[in-house]
């Protein structure tokens, strides 16, 4: 009988433990739960030479990833070829946030020098379009998913902002994020933002709080929307929970164990399974079996992003052992 909160480690089968043809690095071992919720190594992106990764973001058909960090450079991926196929620089100080206009690869970047830098096409030379009003470190931003010229930003003391990216200009002004902004999926009628150790689900239209989830001990570290934006899984160190957007309550919550959790992200093909990333590993939650998680080691350090694409159903994870991995 498993404790609340215990995790069923993966033991290493010869047999279907992978390996990355260049790196020589091994990507993980596979393993099938009784219901079909699995995860697979299938790769490694080759850095010619390693970079701490804060972020990760996917384009919207799957085919592109962006990845950022502390050396303040965004770099590019072709998932078909996992080869890199430029990168950009421009701001002075680590980047915290990366993300893919829907439907398009024009991407932003959120960084500590208190700027969002919006890159048109990644293949061009075109300097990037500077936002520049924040006063303090910008720590998270997003597009709408409807109105593709709608960005929020979100900085270290609450301010959230929203930008025409059209005129490239700060249309409006509010508190309640600092940690990470995320838009509600499909609709964008919501945004969910995170505080301290309080989730905030705010009406896009108002600007109003119009429901606090409370409930984590310590700071709120990640937030993701299930793809048809009805539920937000959240992660403090010590926890996830899951919460319903119309119901305002949390319905499932799991407790760390022995590693500490990072971040998160939705199973691309079990839409209401989780990934979690905590302290060099992955784990798989369901949250109807609220009690335990799948784990197996994925990382040499600690887990620092998660993505996901629906169309290729492909996971990245990126670590502080400056590794990018892949996953299916």
């Amino acid at each position: 009988m498993q404790s609340e909160g215990q995790s069923t480690n993966f033991p290493i089968n010869p047999t279907t433990f992978q390996w990355e043809q260049n790196l020589q690095l091994p990507v993980t071992a596979t393993r099938h739960h009784g219901e079909g919720f699995s995860l697979v190594g299938v790769g490694c992106l080759p850095f010619k030479r390693k970079k701490e990764t804060f972020c990760s973001h996917f384009s919207s058909d799957g085919k592109f990833l962006a990845t950022a960090g502390p050396e303040k450079v965004v770099a590019f991926w072709h998932m078909k070829h996992r080869s890199k196929i430029g990168s950009k620089t421009g701001h002075s100080l680590p980047i915290t946030d990366v993300r893919f206009v829907p439907n398009s690869h024009v991407v932003a970047t959120s960084s500590y020098d208190k700027t969002v830098l919006i890159w048109e096409d990644p293949k061009t030379g075109r300097p990037p379009v500077r936002l520049e009003e924040h006063i303090n470190q910008v720590l998270s931003l997003d597009f709408h998913p409807k109105r593709e010229n709608l960005l929020c930003s979100s900085d270290g003391i609450d301010e959230i902002r929203f930008w025409d990216i059209n005129r490239g200009s700060c249309i409006h002004i509010f508190q309640g994020a600092s940690k990470q902004v995320r838009f509600q999926p499909l609709f964008g009628r919501f945004l969910a933002t995170c505080s301290d150790n309080v989730v905030n689900l705010i009406d896009v239209e108002t600007s109003k709080i119009c429901a606090r989830f409370e409930g984590h001990e310590n700071e709120v570290q990640s937030i993701c929307w299930d793809p048809n934006g009805i539920y937000i899984a959240s992660i403090s160190e010590d926890s996830a929970r899951l919460w319903s957007v119309f119901e305002h309550n949390c319905l499932h919550e799991l407790h760390a164990t022995d590693n500490k959790f990072q971040c998160c992200t939705f199973h691309p093909k079990y839409w209401l399974h989780w990934v979690i990333g905590a302290e060099q590993s992955l784990e798989l939650w369901n949250p109807l079996d609220t009690n335990k998680t799948w784990k197996f080691e994925a990382h040499m350090d600690a887990v620092s992003s998660l993505a996901s694409s629906l169309d290729t159903e492909i996971i990245a994870s990126t670590s502080h052992d400056e590794l990018i991995k892949l996953w299916k």
